[in-house]
């Protein structure tokens, strides 16, 4: 049997876009309300403070840890820690466990699936994703991770050739021409394509191919900045997964030497390159990368690191909220809405810090936390 919604009236400074405010607004059978004066019926739970729509983590992993594909319970326990902290959306950037039931759940955050992973043997984490042994059958994969997922897809762009042996580094894992064949595969299935990048050279490839958004960025060079921005592609930055690049390079150091080097550079330069990002106009999206090494529940930790780059408050409040939403298609606090928002004591948008304490989260119209 369903739990009956308990009506809720919100007062305070209610954020709905970067433009638009109310001081009031009410919550009836799991809907918005901005319209009506008083409930209708049984009395209502007083929510007050500083309201925003539920944040979005774009750039997450339930159903994965450090060893690969987890069970259903530890994948539930990901996506509530999530939700406890805030984030009623997630875009899944890809999952070796199928997550569809997630969408049958009321109590777990939304979530847009991306399906697993693509990637090539022995260039990838072990057990994360799909391996592809010819690259050519990359457009019929893809394919089939448009039609089961949600409207995106996640390609492996770059990562580390071990068979260079010393000499081994970031390389591109797809041919031109079948990226850009897989890329149109998607695309006629109405779906959209993320590719993980840490180097530059992997880059014009995937404007040549018309990729839809691009992780972590790293080695974005500002030339292929500024063609980004002018395509309008969104990038993801990831900070709290490059603050890991220094780790990795004590790992890499001796046997891969090049490599190591060239992630200690990106790890350096972080912050500079997300501030450069953003002065160029690229549209940046909040994504925690949680699941495989990282723990969830850190939207309010990755916040901060884009705070701490340089980006103020309110701009990283906006992304992480109602343009994220619009980016990924999803309504925001309009009239009639599902009612997902956050109650916070302050406002997040003078002092990010206020993200990690929330008053209440409401999912579906019912305070599911604190």
């Amino acid at each position: 049997m369903s739990v009956p919604h308990v009506p809720l009236h919100v007062t305070g400074r209610i954020l709905l876009d970067g433009d638009r405010g109310v001081g009031e607004m009410w919550v009836r059978d799991g809907r918005l309300s901005l319209l009506r004066p008083t409930p209708q019926g049984s009395a209502a739970t007083e929510l007050e403070g500083w309201v925003v729509p539920g944040l979005v983590d774009v750039h997450c992993h339930v159903g994965l840890d450090s060893g690969g594909a987890t069970d259903v319970g530890t994948a539930a326990k990901q996506a509530r820690v999530d939700r406890d902290a805030g984030v009623l959306l997630i875009r899944d950037a890809g999952s070796p466990l199928d997550t569809s039931w997630v969408a049958d759940r009321a109590d777990l955050p939304r979530l847009l699936r991306a399906g697993a992973h693509l990637a090539r043997p022995k260039r990838y984490l072990r057990h994360y994703g799909l391996e592809l042994d010819d690259v050519a059958d990359l457009p019929r994969v893809v394919r089939e991770q448009a039609r089961a997922g949600d409207g995106w897809v996640k390609l492996v762009g770059d990562w580390i050739d071990r068979d260079l042996g010393a000499d081994g580094d970031l390389r591109p894992l797809w041919p031109v021409d079948v990226l850009t064949e897989a890329v149109a595969a998607a695309h006629a299935e109405a779906a959209r394509v993320t590719v993980h990048a840490f180097s530059e050279e992997v880059v014009p490839d995937l404007l040549a191919a018309g990729v839809d958004g691009i992780e972590h960025g790293t080695g974005l060079t500002e030339d292929q900045i500024a063609e980004v921005a002018h395509r309008g592609i969104a990038v993801t930055p990831t900070l709290l997964q490059v603050d890991q690049f220094e780790n990795i390079a004590a790992q890499a150091d001796g046997k891969y030497p090049v490599y190591a080097a060239r992630m200690r550079r990106m790890h350096a330069r972080r912050y500079e390159q997300v501030r450069a990002l953003h002065e160029a106009g690229v549209p940046l999206l909040v994504g925690t990368d949680a699941g495989g090494t990282i723990s969830h529940g850190r939207i309010a930790d990755e916040c901060a690191e884009l705070v701490a780059a340089g980006i103020p408050p309110a701009e990283v409040v906006a992304m992480a909220t109602w343009r994220a939403r619009s980016f990924l298609g999803q309504a925001g606090m309009v009239e009639g809405a599902s009612a997902d928002f956050v109650v916070y004591p302050a406002d997040p948008r003078e002092d990010i810090g206020v993200l990690r304490h929330p008053t209440a989260v409401v999912l579906r119209g019912r305070v599911v936390a604190p």
